[in-house]
């Protein structure tokens, strides 16, 4: 029999994933998988979740989750061993790009039906992600925000977040190195590397985004007028990328970015990042996917 790690976080979204665990494991074992479950949280660390002898491993979170199940797997050299996903975040914004079923016994199913596909990763210093490497304004929403908070009320968590730094943000002076050695100076209240089209629950940022085109898709907010920052982050809130002179958006395989100024740190797919100045790049088809 196959062996199956199923990795899960109990305090995701609104914590109530362990609630169909019995259900998951006797559909998986019934596709002829032995289901080793792994709580997040417990006394053994997560490392110890991992191993070559798996045929599979299953992670149970929000994109948080499966960022840190990432790493693990990206560093032990285990990315040949393909990963479902359970979504079941706040945001769950990676699931949403692929349009994952939020029903567990579906994923289950995707998961019996042995059919995976490779897909892009991102690396951003020494860490790896699956959806987005942010900087600046609204970037570190997603690991301060109290977790008691985000299960009771949901996204409405990260607008209200979003709001109150609107009056504290300070601008970052960037260099900005692409590939090919084209550099641009910018004074930025926010960056994104983006694997998908959305972060933060916020859907079409790049409507042609590919996990399987080997490149990023960075944005950078300029710093504007304070009367265009209302109309800018409206059309950001709505999913609706505004083609204007405050955002620069090009794609790319790497970028340099360099800060002046300090050293902020960076935020992966909700969990903190490595601080500036870093590299960012795409890691073609780095992983393979239940889907």
């Amino acid at each position: 029999m196959k062996k199956l790690r199923l990795i899960y976080n109990p305090y995701s979204g609104s914590r109530t994933f362990g609630e169909n665990l019995d259900l998951i494991i006797g559909l998986l074992q019934n596709s002829g998988y032995e289901v080793c479950p792994f709580r997040i949280g417990g006394s053994l660390p997560l490392s110890e979740a991992f191993g070559s002898d798996f045929s599979a491993f299953a992670a149970a979170g929000g994109d948080g989750t499966i960022n840190i199940v990432l790493n693990h797997i990206m560093n032990k050299g285990l990315n040949h061993i393909p990963l479902a996903v359970f979504p079941s975040g706040t945001a769950n914004d990676f699931a949403s790009f692929l349009d994952l079923p939020q029903n567990p016994e579906e994923i289950c199913k995707i998961i019996s039906e042995n059919k995976t596909v490779s897909l892009d990763v991102g690396k951003a210093g020494t860490k790896y992600f699956i959806n987005v490497c942010a900087g600046g304004l609204f970037s570190d929403i997603s690991s301060i925000i109290d977790n008691n908070l985000k299960a009771n009320i949901g996204r409405l968590a990260y607008y209200i977040e979003a709001v109150r730094q609107i009056t504290e943000y300070t601008p970052l002076e960037l260099k900005i190195t692409a590939s090919e050695g084209k550099v641009f100076h910018e004074k930025a209240v926010l960056f994104l590397a983006l694997n998908s089209s959305g972060t933060g629950g916020i859907k079409n940022l790049t409507p042609a985004a590919d996990m399987q085109d080997g490149h990023l898709d960075f944005l950078f907010f300029r710093d504007c007028d304070v009367l265009e920052v209302p109309k800018l982050l409206i059309q950001y809130f709505k999913g609706e990328l505004p083609k204007n002179k405050n955002i620069l958006h090009f794609k790319d395989k790497s970028v340099k970015i360099e800060c002046f100024g300090g050293k902020p740190t960076t935020d992966i797919d909700g969990e903190v990042g490595d601080n500036l100045p870093l590299t960012i790049e795409n890691i073609p088809k780095a992983i393979k996917l239940f889907l």
